[in-house]
């Protein structure tokens, strides 16, 4: 199961002057039967960092980052392959603070393995040995998919609040359910998450929502948000979603509450709309307990959604996509839109349409676990066709004319784009009026106008 190994790894294990261990997610992965294509490379050794970094040099290793006071270094071959080392330790925290108070290293490997989250995540693999030593019987919880606290849970999660993240995202990657004990003591220590740095939380919930990337993470991401609501974590990371827990809907057009129905458009949802798919009902609850009905809530959604991932610390272009979806995810769903509003919708939403389109049948499928096609996306994909065949112009530059037409005709300035947007709304119409004749005819009328 380790024969994939890069060879330079076990070059660099003969080099080191201590035995060079991998251990984490990649050995945990490769004992399930399902490593990653992408793997995080962890090792280990009783060997100093400065020892280690002369080691991984000498095999041709570029040492990108040495960190002396916790023993770890950051090495690359240039082949793409990438990985961090850390010496054996012990730690001490304050509590729910992420960094260590105080770091003593050790050459006690079951040492270093308390130090760690799961047992699971403790098994060391021996690179030049080609054995595995498992101090804490790591080996057996992966062969029953079971998320074991290498010490108290109280103690684990009390030391590092991240930890309560990472419990819901490895379960949701690896398909491991977290045992009785692992559950109360992270719903007792739920609230240390608020001490951690909000990129890391953006960090582990985006790995979560992506776990079915990863082989055994089939409905990875919703089994990693039922975790987060069990344990009480989603309620301190994402209020304003967690307020939809139990706030029941039309049954006639849901069979789930708030929360439910929103974890469940996760389930359905193509990875790159995901947190569009979390959020996209964000503004239900705010609506409700204001107004007392859900009118409101795509637009107070899109507003709400944006602010959530701004505090995250998301990145700018995912906040504008995700709040333009959300906004727009409710659009015509009775049906009840003419066609040429519906033309101009498409025309306003193409840039994101196919990613509007996803979410559409995702929320569709949601509300009763109907899979056929969301007859909202049936009646514009039938319009969007029609729209191709004519030829619409779908944006100002596909226009049979352009400013120096405009110009030609005396128009300056501001007059050039609100011509040029004039005759756009024009063709979004009918396609066929998007010729170079028929647009300069129209325009001269706009000029005289």
């Amino acid at each position: 199961m380790f024969a994939t190994l890069p060879q330079a790894l076990r070059l660099l294990a003969r080099e080191c002057p201590s035995p060079l261990y991998l251990v984490g997610g990649y050995v945990r992965d490769a004992l399930a039967g399902a490593p990653c294509p992408k793997p995080d490379l962890d090792l280990a050794s009783a060997a100093s960092d400065e020892a280690f970094a002369r080691a991984a040099e000498r095999c041709g290793f570029t040492v990108r980052a040495v960190y002396p006071a916790t023993g770890t270094v950051k090495i690359a071959d240039g082949q793409g392959m990438e990985c961090e080392y850390t010496r054996f330790r012990s730690d001490k925290y304050v509590r729910g603070i992420h960094t260590p108070a105080e770091v003593c290293f050790t050459e006690d490997i079951a040492l270093d393995a308390r130090r760690r989250d799961f047992c699971a995540n403790a098994v060391y693999y021996d690179l030049a040995a080609d054995t595995l030593c498992d101090p804490l019987g790591g080996i057996q919880d992966i062969s029953a998919r079971v998320l074991r606290t290498v010490a108290p849970a109280e103690k684990v999660f009390g030391e590092d609040g991240l930890r309560l993240l990472r419990l819901a995202r490895i379960a949701a990657q690896t398909g491991f359910s977290p045992d009785e004990a692992c559950l109360a003591g992270a719903k007792k220590n739920a609230p240390l998450i608020e001490d951690i740095a909000p990129e890391r939380i953006f960090r582990e919930l985006t790995l979560l929502l992506s776990a079915d990337e990863k082989p055994h993470g089939t409905d990875g991401p919703y089994r990693g948000l039922c975790i987060l609501r069990e344990t009480g974590v989603l309620a301190h990371i994402l209020p304003e979603l967690a307020a939809g827990d139990g706030m029941a809907q039309r049954a006639d057009f849901h069979d789930y509450d708030v929360l439910e129905h929103s974890f469940r458009c996760v389930r359905c949802a193509p990875r790159e709309i995901r947190f569009a798919a979390l959020l996209h009902d964000v503004g239900k609850p705010f609506c409700f307990l204001r107004d007392g009905n859900f009118h409101a809530h795509p637009t107070e959604g899109a507003r709400i959604g944006a602010a959530v991932l701004a505090r995250l610390k998301a990145p700018a272009k995912l906040i504008e996509e995700t709040a333009a979806l959300i906004l727009r995810h409710m659009r015509d769903f009775d049906l009840a839109m003419r066609v040429q509003k519906v033309r101009r919708e498409i025309v306003e939403s193409y840039p994101l349409l196919e990613k509007l389109f996803a979410l559409k049948q995702a929320d569709f499928t949601a509300c009763k676990g109907d899979p056929s096609p969301a007859p909202s996306v049936l009646k514009w994909r039938g319009i969007l066709a029609e729209m191709r065949e004519e030829g619409v112009p779908f944006t100002l530059a596909q226009l049979a004319v352009g400013g120096q037409e405009m110009a030609a005709l005396g128009l300056k300035g501001e007059q050039i784009g609100q011509a040029l947007t004039a005759l756009w709304h024009y063709c979004i119409e009918d396609g066929r009026r998007n010729t170079r004749e028929a647009l300069l005819a129209r325009a001269r009328r706009i000029r005289e106008e």
